[in-house]
């Protein structure tokens, strides 16, 4: 029987990054399970950037949650895409790298015991992953493993988005991910040579070679092995039969979803919930679970007048052509995730640093791939980046094959459907600018009928969509509702136990949260394998100054 030093329970984007720098030691033997399907080169539902909405909504790439009965969206069950694949979401999603505002690490360092997770500490771990083409510097990384490309945004129509966004009285910024974040620029994407280059392609497959790696996909890990209060290794159902792995330490990486699940499936967590849906307690954590954050977002889309969007691409006539571009070349509309520019604002002047994310689309066109009726269009995706709703994820059964119950909690604050509305004249204020005149045709969603904060929250609760950012279930800290410790990523008072992935962020980033999570991950390994820290870098970034 093989032992292994590191058991890491999740193939995803944080399992990747653990994989490749903890197997970077020779003598320890590291194993990853991952509980999907390979990420194999043919598929090209993954590698094709323009082909994301296709494993979205499958059961053969994505988990397809649900959340419960949200009360504050009309009851509707919000489906929560996450990957079912090697590579985990990196591999199905948006492609989009957003780090968030230098302010959110200064927020996670604010917390007790959170010291070492400032953005001072943080910034050489961003540096330390990326090769960003458009060019290093005191922010950004020049020899790291994901090849950052930044969108070339040259269509018509994102020519009239930039300059609409000045008419509106925003500023451009050169780097969304360097100085200042605030204002609007082309995007950084997880896309290199017209590929997806998601953190299984970064990390994985370049050490698949390493004598003391194994990578076990279809490996779906039931629950955690203990000996007393000492996690031993796993209990996994590999190739179709239930086996025990042992190991000197277990790894979960599993998001925001698997990990908590994981670690109630297994004893740890909210005791007398547990002993509700018949777990036997191994030790009693309240906040496993608890702290559910996501990001909401809507479609603001117009009529284009001329035809210069995207939706001929998407006509099935032209595809036949548009994949032979891509299959051979490398190049055309297949070739870019079309998430090529967009931006950061403040909604009001009572924040601090932008509250607000927009992606614009040169096409009107929902993430699942449907389109509204007509022809030529273009869209923004917004929403509020801070709500101050809270969610949670509980066990619905002790089997682990039975999904738990979501609950996000979604516009059920004050202060989160002011930013809604907020945001949505914030969006009508930019494309109705001059500089669109040309080609607007009026707005498709949500219509010039819905006018009032009232007609807003209640479009916004039956159209809104998750951005697919969960996060925050085994929360970094030390407070009573903590889970992970922040300077070893174990699970308070427990041995051999380790969280790394999105569920241990305190806070959820401005923005979309891959980036976020790598950065997690790699100081995270040097935090498990003992290394000395990266120095802390105190670069001085943009802060808005209230006039």
């Amino acid at each position: 029987m093989t032992h292994y030093d590191y058991i890491i329970a999740g193939g995803g984007s944080a399992g990747c990054v653990l994989a490749n720098r903890l197997s970077a030691d020779p003598s320890t033997r590291v194993l990853v399970l991952e509980a999907g399907r390979p990420d194999s080169l043919w598929d090209i539902f993954i590698h094709m950037p323009a082909a994301l909405t296709y494993p979205i909504g499958s059961p053969f790439y994505d988990w397809m949650y649900e959340s419960e009965p949200e009360p504050y969206m009309h009851n509707r069950r919000i489906s929560h895409g996450r990957g079912k694949v090697l590579g985990g979401s990196s591999s199905i999603n948006g492609m989009i790298f957003q780090r968030g505002n230098p302010m959110d690490y200064e927020r996670w360092g604010a917390d007790a015991g959170m010291e070492r997770w400032n953005y001072a500490h943080c910034l050489p771990y961003f540096k330390r992953m990326e090769t960003c083409l458009a060019g290093a510097d005191a922010f950004r990384g020049g020899n790291g493993p994901l090849i950052l490309e930044r969108g070339p945004a040259t269509n018509p129509l994102f020519r009239a988005f930039f300059e609409a966004v000045q008419q509106a009285g925003y500023p451009l910024t050169d780097d969304v991910n360097g100085y200042q974040q605030e204002g609007f620029a082309k995007f950084d994407r997880n896309i290199h040579r017209g590929r997806r280059l998601s953190a299984a392609r970064a990390y994985l497959h370049p050490i698949l070679s390493r004598p003391n790696l194994t990578v076990k996909t279809r490996a779906f890990v039931h629950r955690i092995l203990f000996d007393g209060t000492r996690a031993v290794g796993v209990e996994a159902k590999v190739g179709g039969k239930l086996e025990k792995i042992y190991g000197g330490e277990v790894i979960v990486s599993g998001g925001a979803i698997n990990s908590p699940q994981l670690l109630q499936l297994s004893g740890v967590g909210n005791a007398r919930e547990l002993q509700t849906v018949g777990v036997p307690v191994v030790h009693d954590l309240p906040g496993v679970g608890e702290n559910l954050q996501d990001h909401l977002e809507v479609y603001v889309q117009y009529a284009c007048t001329q035809p210069v969007s995207m939706s001929p691409a998407l006509k099935w006539y032209n595809k036949p052509w548009i994949g032979f571009q891509w299959l051979f070349f490398r190049r055309g509309p297949a070739a870019t995730n079309h998430f090529e520019a967009g931006g950061f604002v403040r909604s009001n002047e009572d924040v601090a640093y932008p509250n607000l994310m927009f992606h614009f689309l040169p096409v009107a066109i929902r993430y699942d791939g449907s389109l509204p009726s007509g022809g030529h269009g273009y869209q923004v995706h917004v929403g509020p980046m801070y709500s101050d709703a809270r969610g949670s994820v509980k066990l619905k059964s002790a089997d682990p094959t039975v999904k738990p119950a979501l609950r996000f909690n979604y516009l059920s604050t004050a202060q989160d459907r002011r930013e809604w509305v907020e945001a949505i004249r914030c969006a009508r204020h930019i494309l109705t600018q001059p500089a669109f005149a040309e080609f607007n045709g009026g707005e498709i969603s949500p219509g010039p009928d819905v006018q009032s904060d009232w007609d807003i929250l209640k479009w916004v609760g039956y159209d809104g969509e998750t951005a697919y950012h969960p996060s925050c279930t085994c929360k970094m800290g030390t407070d009573e509702m903590a889970v992970i410790h922040p300077d070893t990523m174990r699970v308070h008072g427990l041995d051999g136990l380790r969280v790394v992935d999105a569920s241990a962020m305190p806070y959820v980033t401005n923005g979309n949260i891959y980036a976020p999570v790598m950065m997690l991950a790699e100081k995270a390994a040097d935090l498990i394998a003992g290394n000395t820290p990266l120095a802390a870098e105190f670069t001085p970034f943009y802060r808005h100054v209230k006039k």
